[in-house]
């Protein structure tokens, strides 16, 4: 299976430049233009994420932040024009793996995001992208939900609305919480969003595949997955 890496850059140039090296050599590569867009990304799951400190929005350290303390362990590279020791020492107490500081060549990027990748190796690669739960499998590198094995054909919304909730499995979440994950920070809608799209979720899991009853309503506050 293909590794998926993130490259969250707002330099377009840079960010092209990037991303044909890093395909060209194998990789799949999902792109951000901001700190909002690259924490979707990451959360709806890749295994390497190139991080720009210098991002609009949300920038690299606080994105490592709110990663680390939800328990995302997600492989992280920054790439920054900050050369200072203090900014090298920050990203690393914050979980980078690896830190590049521009200007720097393609080719030494690709040797960086390779040499991570070796780190974790495949087995981390598979355990945080594919989740068993029963009869219900949910592969994030395909961006799949399978029951029995065959793909359900969730929506983009109804597929990283189920991942979220079942990797956050018995943890009730707030419908804020749901909409800031799944929708984003700039979402202008209404909170009943979340509940029209768990009805749907819930149509297909337990009407048409009779699994279970998983997901959970917490009233007044939000759902849960548990199983």
């Amino acid at each position: 299976m293909s590794i998926h890496v993130l490259l969250a850059e707002d330099d377009a140039a840079i960010r092209d430049l990037l991303v044909h090296h890093l395909e060209r050599d194998g990789f799949r590569v999902v792109v951000a233009h901001d700190g909002h867009q690259a924490l979707r990304a990451i959360r709806a799951g890749v295994t390497i994420a190139l991080l720009d400190i210098g991002l609009p929005g949300v920038d690299g350290f606080e994105i490592a932040r709110t990663l680390r303390r939800e328990g995302d362990t997600t492989a992280l590279i920054f790439l920054t024009a900050r050369a200072e020791e203090v900014d090298r020492i920050i990203g690393f107490e914050l979980g980078a793996d690896d830190y590049v500081v521009k200007p720097f060549s393609p080719r030494e990027v690709l040797a960086r995001v390779r040499a991570v990748a070796r780190r974790i190796g495949t087995q981390h690669e598979a355990g945080k992208t594919l989740l068993r739960l029963g009869r219900l499998e949910i592969d994030a590198a395909a961006r799949e939900a399978r029951v029995d094995g065959r793909d359900i054909a969730l929506k983009p919304r109804e597929f990283s609305l189920l991942a979220m909730l079942a990797h956050n499995h018995g943890v009730a979440l707030s419908r804020d919480t749901l909409i800031d994950r799944v929708w984003g920070y700039d979402f202008d809608g209404d909170a009943r969003t979340v509940d029209v799209h768990i009805r749907r979720l819930r149509s297909k899991l337990h009407d048409e595949y009779a699994l279970p009853a998983c997901i959970h309503t917490v009233h007044g506050y939000g759902y849960k997955f548990a199983n």
